[in-house]
């Protein structure tokens, strides 16, 4: 069976999703593919590495196989636009973030493929997603949905300047208990040494705004952070290990505060 996610179930009332970790692109959609398609430069680089501590704290993880650019996790199926008045990608990206295009010309999915692509790529995912957060959900009394992001500290196309280190969504206070949320700022801004914004260009994205609804005991908040904290940001996007040391102790206190709230 081919699979569009990796899952790895904990016992701590928390989930956190990675929805465009994901680096492989099927043949088919490959073959169709620009240079800069096949370079993949928009890609949520390494999370799973940078958030290697998740399986010894014990919370249970999903993250993509496939690229955002076959199909974007964390958009809506319908690819309505989550910011509306301002610039995104859509659903099956036709370009980069740098307005590169993805595609050869006339290679564009069309609106069958794309509706193919929800039903091979997105679905499977959403649909362990849901089970995944179900599970824990019969086991405790909340939970934490955390939606792991990385994007290039400058991406003049989204935002002007460089974005703040870390960018914490909660669909504008919305998505989780203000508490949680006050909890997850208080600790990234500790020290000071880290720029922080709530709310800010970043939100949250489908995920966030769809799962977290804290009625039904599911608690999301999304951190979108710059990669400069952890890797290189230019090809070849390579992990930076000593860079990365430097802000994982701090994730990490984040995501066990989080997990520490839920099970409060």
């Amino acid at each position: 069976m081919e699979m569009s996610f990796h899952l790895s179930t904990g016992r701590l009332p928390m989930l956190v999703s990675m929805p465009h970790s994901g680096t492989d692109i099927p043949d088919d959609v490959s073959a169709r593919l620009t240079a800069e398609g096949l370079e993949r430069a928009d890609t949520d680089w390494h999370l799973p590495q940078l958030y290697d501590f998740l399986d010894h704290v014990g919370v249970s993880t999903i993250s993509a196989r496939w690229s955002r650019y076959v199909i974007d996790l964390n958009r809506p199926p319908e690819d309505t636009n989550l910011y509306p008045g301002l610039d995104t990608t859509s659903l099956c990206p036709v370009d980069t973030f740098a307005r590169a295009p993805l595609y050869q010309a006339g290679q564009a999915p069309s609106r069958v493929e794309i509706d193919a692509r929800i039903d091979r790529y997105y679905a499977p995912y959403h649909a362990a997603l849901r089970g995944e957060l179900d599970r824990l959900l019969a086991l405790h009394h909340r939970v934490v949905l955390w939606d792991a992001h990385s994007i290039a500290s400058v991406v003049p196309r989204f935002f002007e300047g460089r974005l703040p280190d870390l960018n914490v969504g909660t669909a504008s206070a919305t998505s989780c208990a203000p508490e949680l949320a006050a909890r997850v700022v208080e600790l990234a801004r500790k020290g000071g040494e880290l720029t922080v914004v709530e709310n800010g260009r970043f939100k949250g994205g489908h995920i966030t705004r769809h799962y977290g609804r804290p009625h039904e005991r599911v608690h999301a908040i999304q951190l979108e952070m710059c990669q400069c904290l952890y890797m290189q940001e230019h090809a070849p996007f390579a992990f930076e290990p000593d860079v990365a040391a430097r802000v994982q102790p701090r994730l990490r206190t984040l995501v066990e505060a989080a997990a520490t709230w839920a099970a409060g």
